[in-house]
């Protein structure tokens, strides 16, 4: 019998893997940060004894969602400037609050709250677009996450690097920071088409390129984006991108809520990615992406939450249950978006949009251990008759009682294990009362 470091038994497994099995009384052996073996409950037994285990009986054990698009450290800016189109949020209030609030300590604080939020509604890693990006790095890896970090570029001053120069020499300084850190991972990001130049777009490429990193930015994400672009470049946004070398298997887009069929047809042919964050286009009165006929044409779709400060939640659970009744009602069919593709947005397919489809995603042997248990024992999931069905539409993230993150519990009976919650409420409560100083009134 081979002595592995944890082993979970009596659970229902869904593994999401390209097959969906799923494995009732099942187990799973776990050494090190990888998974080892999982099967019935009896196999497993039989052959593994672990240093520590977890009986799980009715629970669900499920892959580690995946949050394809946020901007953790804006949980310090959740509530401010609701109910507002996007760019005058941006513009008349986001932008501005961010230019006198936003430093190193402002980051750190609201990127643990975000972890803090992320871990307790079943998020295990998270992608992210913000500024002192190497804070939030810090902040992931206290509370034990897997991340993909990007700091975002413009052509104007950010409150962290002051010109383009200062932005790559930053991105380096991260790069190496964290080479071959087994949680953080570092992406090229420049904020958008509308915020960049052509050149500053071309030098991130380069540097994506260099060091054969993922790169991103927001794309198309309402009418008046895609009518600005039009008019800026004198053709369509995702020409322009091909015309500068940006349609790759490495480029990730955010919203992409104007894509039309050639839009679609370009992405499917160069294998870009797309990130759907369905609530903050939804709350920006952005539209609905055409995700549907995204994913009929081959292109990889991950769900994310976007930022606190449009959402305003980072529980995956929630924008599951949203992204599948939101395009059954635009398209006026029931059976759109159905809940295993919907899951597998949030799970398989979100860690094949950053990259990491060899790492996390599904449960299967070799793969990192990145697992979460579901609590069935509440009355809003009680009767179960399908897991893939209660998943999307009926738990939320508070229904979430362990998490396992590279091998390591971060979360168990709903305690966090590698942060102090009281303490991070706190000091982001004192925060927001400097930020509020500082608004207009």
């Amino acid at each position: 019998m081979k002595e592995v470091d944890l082993i979970i038994t009596d659970t229902t497994i869904l593994t999401c893997d390209n097959a969906f099995t799923r494995i009732e009384q099942g187990a799973l052996a776990i050494d090190g940060d990888r998974i080892v073996a999982l099967d019935k409950t009896p196999e497993i037994t039989c052959r593994f004894s672990g240093r520590s285990s977890i009986a799980a009986a009715n629970t669900i054990a499920m892959p580690g969602l995946v949050n394809c698009h946020t901007h953790a450290a804006m949980t310090c800016f959740r509530g401010m400037a609701d109910d507002l189109d996007l760019m005058t949020w941006l513009d008349k209030h986001i932008f501005p609050a961010e230019a006198k609030n936003v430093n190193p300590e402002l980051v750190y604080w609201g990127s643990l709250l975000a972890c803090l939020e992320m871990i307790k509604s079943g998020t295990t890693t998270f992608c992210d677009m913000y500024l002192f990006e190497g804070e939030t790095a810090q902040a992931a890896k206290q509370a034990g996450m897997r991340c993909l970090l990007g700091e975002v570029l413009f052509d104007f001053p950010s409150p962290n690097v002051k010109t383009p120069a200062a932005g790559w020499a930053y991105i380096k300084k991260q790069l190496e920071r964290w080479d071959g850190d087994p949680l953080i991972n570092i992406m090229v990001e420049p904020h958008s088409l509308y915020t960049c130049s052509t050149e500053l777009l071309r030098e991130a490429k380069q540097l994506a390129d260099a060091y054969r990193l993922p790169y991103g930015l927001h794309l198309l994400e309402n009418a008046a984006e895609r009518s600005q672009l039009l008019q800026k470049f004198g053709c369509k946004a995702t020409e322009y991108l091909k015309d500068i070398g940006y349609l790759t298997e490495r480029f990730l887009a955010f919203h992409c809520v104007m894509f039309d069929r050639e839009d679609r047809q370009l992405f499917a042919d160069h294998g870009c990615k797309v990130v759907h964050p369905p609530e903050s286009n939804m709350k920006l009165g952005s539209g609905i992406a055409p995700v549907c006929a995204m994913l009929e044409a081959g292109i990889t779709v991950g769900l994310g939450t976007d930022g606190c400060a449009s959402n305003n939640n980072l529980d995956l659970f929630q924008e599951m249950d949203t992204a599948a009744k939101l395009h059954k009602v635009s398209a006026c069919d029931p059976t759109a978006m159905d809940a295993k593709t919907v899951l597998a947005m949030a799970t398989r397919e979100g860690a094949k949009a950053l990259g990491m489809g060899e790492t996390t995603g599904s449960l299967e042997v070799g793969k990192k251990a990145d697992i979460i248990l579901i609590d069935l024992n509440k009355p809003h999931l009680t009767p179960l008759y399908n897991e893939y069905s209660h998943l999307v539409y009926a738990v939320s993230g508070a229904d979430v009682d362990t998490v396992i993150i590279d091998g390591k519990v971060v979360m168990k009976n709903r305690t966090l294990l590698t942060l102090n919650e009281a303490e991070i409420m706190e000091k982001v409560r004192e925060i927001a009362i400097k930020i509020k100083k500082s608004l207009p009134t």
